[in-house]
């Protein structure tokens, strides 16, 4: 399935990543006496000094963990499955059999005229022409692996067959209109992979980078990663998290938690455009957090939720001004330039799945929910007093289950799209608050889960879902779009089908 979508911006990208450096021997240690190897969901019970009692391996999960460490460098064996045995592994060695190396020979046999010239059985065989060979295949390799700056890049959060992972796809378009989308490289994780956010701060120098954050399932850290390299074993930068594990009686370790660290999933994430550095993340565990992703540290923990907060949201004209929605049934607007301030309160009817601020005008945003309604609100009309309620500026009943994803058309005012687990990816015209249905589709993602349009192409919509394939939506093929919205975008001579 597909979790999250994020867009990088046209040119962002280096042409042609880096491959990281292999680990050394004390990141691989690290890796372990973190933990970060091990299976998600171990979790016990949380004792009253913040820590947290998991079951610990037994010895001869050993062999487990040593394939999972295997398996991250993109060293493993052959034989991965859980119930590999000793004797499977040692067969893995004696196949490689490092000890006789040297010994071997190089596998040509060269024939010899007796007048100085070599004569091989085959081309294949002969060093000089199969070096060409291998270089016409390396040229080939290294084009497919450049990324042009009128490539859009696409990173989709996905998991499938316990394998978690970072995938970053490629969508480009042809001279003749037609695109292809591919998987240009992918990046393992450690665990279920739940939302992401692009930011550009420059973490390692200069004046902009190219990062990932990714929230993930039953850890309670932000892994940042550098998305211009491949192979990359762990994150560049790491929020929150596990200090250290003791082991107590029994089968049981206590988890130590970083200061200021999340304790359980982070299942929302927005980064703040204006102030590149900033971070907010939403969790399970009730909370908000404001990071400073360039020093590492949480710089504000807000704790105005009483359930689990699902989606954050900065403002894109007030970029101190930060939306929170949660399973209380609530959103709430904090202004960071005014701290003390209890904030605005809206009490919505279901458990609240997706946040969008309208990018065309400073005072409204739309929540999305559970239960399959979207409702907009207009922050003018709010009120601070606990007792009273704000009404939305429209209510919509827009899928029969719930709305997991919304997204603005960034050029197109009023334009929203809405998609389901229903299956279904509508568009919606929001003129006058009075929302019509203008187009809808099933774009046999499954059960969709994320969307989102692209800033420096918004006519395309990514789609992700159950079915863990990236769609991507052309909406100017879409005759109500033309019909509306068709101003916002040059006329097309051609028509043609969407790329999925």
């Amino acid at each position: 399935m597909i979790s999250a979508i994020s867009w990088v911006p046209k040119g962002v990208s280096k042409p042609v990543p880096s491959v990281a450096d292999p680990p050394t021997k004390e990141e691989i240690e690290e890796l372990i006496k973190t933990g970060a190897l091990e299976k998600s969901g171990d979790a016990e019970s949380e004792d009253d000094n913040g820590e947290m009692d998991v079951e610990i391996p037994k010895q001869g999960d050993q062999v487990s963990q040593a394939l999972e460490v295997a398996k991250a460098l993109g060293r493993a064996p052959k034989v991965t499955e859980p119930g590999a045995k000793f004797d499977d592994i040692a067969d893995g060695l004696r196949e490689l059999d490092m000890e006789h190396y040297d010994d071997e020979d190089d596998g040509i046999d060269v024939f010899s005229s007796g007048v100085g010239d070599l004569y091989y059985p085959s081309n294949d065989m002969d060093p000089y022409l199969k070096k060409e060979k291998d270089d016409d295949e390396d040229s080939e390799d290294s084009d497919d692996m450049t990324i042009n700056p009128s490539d859009a890049v696409i990173v989709c959060a996905r998991n499938e067959d316990e394998v978690s992972q970072l995938e970053i796809w490629l969508y480009v378009e042809s001279k003749d209109g037609e695109a292809d989308v591919f998987v240009h490289h992918d990046v393992i994780l450690s665990s279920f992979p739940l939302c992401t956010a692009w930011l550009d701060c420059p973490l390692k120098g200069g004046d902009k980078g190219n990062f990932i954050a990714v929230g993930l399932m039953d850890e309670p850290s932000i892994e940042i990663w550098d998305l211009d390299i491949i192979d990359e074993v762990q994150p560049c930068v790491i929020l929150g998290g596990i200090a250290e594990k003791k082991k107590k009686k029994g089968k049981k370790v206590s988890i130590k938690y970083k200061e200021d660290s999340h304790r359980d999933s982070v299942l929302g994430l927005a980064w703040n455009k204006e102030y590149r550095n900033i971070l907010a993340s939403a969790s399970a565990d009730k909370q908000v957090k404001i990071w400073d992703v360039a020093t590492g540290k949480c710089n504000i923990t807000m704790e105005h939720h009483t359930d689990k907060v699902q989606a954050v949201a900065w403002n894109h004209f007030a970029p101190q001004v930060l939306l929170s929605g949660s399973f209380d049934h609530t959103v709430v607007l904090k202004d960071g330039r005014v701290p003390s301030h209890s904030g605005y309160k809206w009490t919505v009817t279901a458990d609240v799945e997706s946040l969008a601020w309208d990018p065309h005008t400073e005072h409204s945003f739309v929540v999305s929910l559970e239960d399959g309604t979207i409702k907009g609100f207009d922050i003018r009309a709010a009120t601070s007093a606990p007792t009273s309620e704000s009404k939305p500026s429209f209510t919509l009943h827009a899928h029969d289950k719930a709305v997991c994803s919304i997204s603005y058309n960034p050029a197109a005012p009023n334009l929203l799209a809405t998609g389901s687990t229903d299956k279904m990816v509508k568009l919606w015209d929001l003129s006058n608050n009075q929302p019509s249905c203008i187009s809808s589709r099933n774009p046999k993602a499954g059960a969709v889960f994320s969307i989102s349009f692209a800033e420096d192409n918004p006519f395309l919509l990514a789609i992700g879902g159950s079915k863990g394939k990236l769609e991507v939506w052309d909406t100017t093929y879409d005759a109500a779009v033309a019909q509306r919205f068709g101003s916002y975008y040059k006329s097309r001579t051609q028509a043609g089908p969407s790329s999925g």
